[in-house]
């Protein structure tokens, strides 16, 4: 493998095709204002490196990237690629993750509005996340100990799981199907409206409105905190560990709480059977 070291790339296209390089300690950034300093390169591992540049890598193929900043000037860093293991890095600009396939990201910090649209087989571990429009129409996505603050997270997502994460977004996971969520917190306005399939698994729920219009919802032993009005219009299965505000016309199903501040019923259908007291 052969290093470029020590150095600065400010113009177009400064490494473009790269093929079996290790670029270490470099940075990609000054007055001539290159665009797309990586492209369409393969088998290449970036280390220490500094970008504040546009478009830095797109369409590459085995990329390994480490201990490195993508600027917020550094916008639409990653397209179009496949076999990426991206760790300890900053990335920090907007749309920084899209249509790429078999990406781990590992212990990074992530400041990306529209982060990682139509992405698939997504692996992500221990990293933080500030995001709108998170991982939207996204496929095949694995996360443990995920951090995230964004709004509109996780929308028409299909077959993922999420374990011990912290999601702190709302209207997540609207349109999703083939869904598990576990030993989570997940807090914010109108959770999960429209999903299929989702399940949710020793978590803590908290926040207005959520469930509705759900098919095929489960919930396994979760805490449900101000959650007023939930699972309106919903197919359910629900074991609930704590008391709820108040659930709204569950069409079908059961729902075992040990108390409901209100239990609300006043369309026809509502089917749901709400259960109180201790599950034996």
């Amino acid at each position: 493998m052969n290093t470029i070291a020590n150095k600065t790339f400010d113009e177009e296209r400064a490494l473009y095709a790269s093929r079996d390089v290790l670029v270490t300690d470099c940075r990609f950034d000054g007055p001539a204002d290159g665009e797309s300093p990586l492209k369409e390169s393969r088998d290449i591992a970036v280390a220490n490196c500094y970008f504040n540049l546009r478009y830095a890598f797109w369409h590459d193929h085995n990329l390994k990237l480490t201990d490195s900043e993508l600027t917020p000037a550094c916008r639409a860093a990653l397209w179009y690629c496949e076999d990426v293991d991206i760790r300890d890095t900053k990335l920090h600009g907007i749309k920084a993750l899209r249509e790429c396939g078999r990406v781990g990201l590992h212990g990074c910090d992530i400041l990306s509005p529209e982060f990682g649209w139509f992405t698939r087989d997504i692996t992500m571990e221990d990293c933080t996340v500030e995001a709108e429009y998170f991982m939207m129409r996204s496929q095949r996505l694995h996360f443990r100990n995920v951090r995230l603050n964004g709004k509109y997270s996780f929308q028409y997502i299909t077959d993922s799981v999420f374990e011990n994460c912290e999601f702190y977004t709302k209207d997540a996971f609207w349109h999703g199907k083939n869904i598990v969520v576990k030993n989570s917190v997940v807090k914010g306005e109108y959770l999960a409206w429209y999903s299929e399939n989702i399940t949710f698994d020793h978590c803590r729920i908290i926040g207005t409105q959520p469930l509705c219009y759900c098919k095929g919802l489960k919930l396994i032993d979760c805490e449900m905190v101000d959650t007023d009005l939930s699972f309106e219009r919903s197919e359910v299965e629900a074991t609930l560990t704590a008391p709820i505000v108040s659930i709204k016309n569950p069409l079908a199903g059961h729902i075992y709480v040990p108390a409901a501040g209100e239990i609300i019923r006043d369309i026809d259908g509502a089917q749901g059977e709400v259960i109180l007291g201790t599950r034996e």
